[in-house]
């Protein structure tokens, strides 16, 4: 299949695929007599492993890694799971950060007025850096 087949059953863009092949997740694919790019089977289960990957917020090294993992049939299990767990944990902290970040906002939106006076405690904030309340 051309690479716009493969997009649209991959769930990716084409600009997408072309991207992760020139940074060597997924091989150069094969090419038709007239130049253009062809898709195997095989090169569609691994866009979708990929798509999947980043869905689940992996970055691009880290789903360089599960692939080499997915395509070793040797490999440990506990090697996934390792990674799977980091993930996790850069998750976690991610979400903290944010919940961090929404708590503060919160607390500048409770203290505006929100009236027609132009004091507003979160442009305060905006303009100081959240250094100098």
């Amino acid at each position: 299949m051309n690479i716009g087949q493969a997009a649209k059953k991959s769930g990716l863009t084409a600009k997408m695929i072309r991207y992760y092949e020139s940074i060597g997740l997924l091989p150069e694919a094969g090419r038709s007599d007239s130049g253009y790019r062809q898709y195997s089977q095989q090169d569609l289960h691994s866009l979708a492993f990929i798509r999947r990957s980043r869905d689940l917020g992996f970055s691009l090294e880290e789903v360089g890694k599960l692939l080499q993992l997915w395509q070793d049939r040797g490999r440990a299990s506990a090697d996934v799971k390792a990674l799977a767990r980091d993930h996790i944990e850069e998750l976690n902290r991610k979400i903290a950060e944010l919940a961090g970040l929404r708590d503060t906002l919160q607390e500048l939106v409770d203290h505006c007025q929100g009236d027609h006076r132009p004091d507003c405690p979160i442009l305060k904030d905006l303009e100081s850096g959240g250094c100098c309340h």
